[in-house]
């Protein structure tokens, strides 16, 4: 074997064990850097830029909402050149953190495909440690620059915890940590299904206020590299739209 065969026998070897490590080398160096993926990579089924910052993964998301209410979907990254494609790696551009509604799944909302969302979903979008270790994921080993936590019109998990409240009741097994989750969000000056229509975008508020203040995501945040956003979807429209 020649120098040069086993300098190139090296660097496959290099090569090898930083994909068997990370899933793909690219994420490896978005780690690295401490910073989100900033290449002109396209997206797995080639359709354009993949987005790599707050406000162009908020726009593709906008994008995929407006397709979805009208009935004008993509269904992108779905293709059989796209499942093989991301057996070497991931590369979400986006964490959703959604309730565990059969009616509000992001993919379909959003109108993304396979390797574009990192979906972390609990009823009534409610944090607990499995969830903020989700996200953290998201944000600190794949680079992704935006999270987006989702409520949604007539929400279960909010309706049960305003009705637990109203009635004293303690609801059965571990529905409970949802209710006192939940609880700081409820208005007591409202009634009747204005009060859960406002607990659902409170609870959002406070969820995002959370959120941003976690140490790991804060300096993120801070130098613009990540966003935390609120956001509710109605069922009677289909439509996202964002909770200031």
């Amino acid at each position: 074997m020649t120098a040069d065969d086993e300098q190139r026998a090296l660097l496959g070897r290099r090569r090898f064990v930083r994909t068997a490590l990370t899933g793909s080398v690219v994420v490896t160096t978005g780690l690295v850097s401490g910073s989100a993926v900033t290449s002109n990579a396209t997206r797995a089924d080639g359709r354009g830029a993949r987005p790599t910052t707050p406000e162009s993964a908020l726009r593709e998301l906008a994008a995929g909402n407006a397709r979805w209410r009208t009935f004008h979907e993509r269904n992108p990254d779905r293709t059989r050149a796209v499942r093989q494609t991301l057996v070497a790696g991931q590369r979400p551009f986006a964490v959703v953190l959604g309730c565990v509604d059969s009616r509000v799944p992001p993919e379909l909302v959003f109108d993304q495909g396979l390797g574009d969302l990192l979906t972390v979903r609990s009823a009534g979008s409610v944090l607990d440690e499995a969830v903020l270790a989700s996200i953290t994921y998201g944000v600190l080993e794949l680079g992704i620059p935006l999270i987006v936590v989702l409520g949604h019109q007539s929400c279960g998990a909010v309706t049960a915890a305003v009705h637990a409240t109203d009635d004293g009741e303690h609801l059965p097994g571990h529905m409970q940590y949802l209710a006192d989750q939940i609880h700081p969000a409820i208005d007591h000056s409202l009634r009747g299904t204005a009060r859960v229509d406002a607990a659902v975008t409170a609870n959002v508020r406070l969820v995002r206020s959370r959120l941003a203040t976690e140490s790991d995501l804060a300096p993120r945040i801070t130098a613009g590299g990540l966003a935390v956003v609120g956001a509710r979807y109605e069922l009677t429209s289909q439509q996202v739209h964002r909770i200031p």
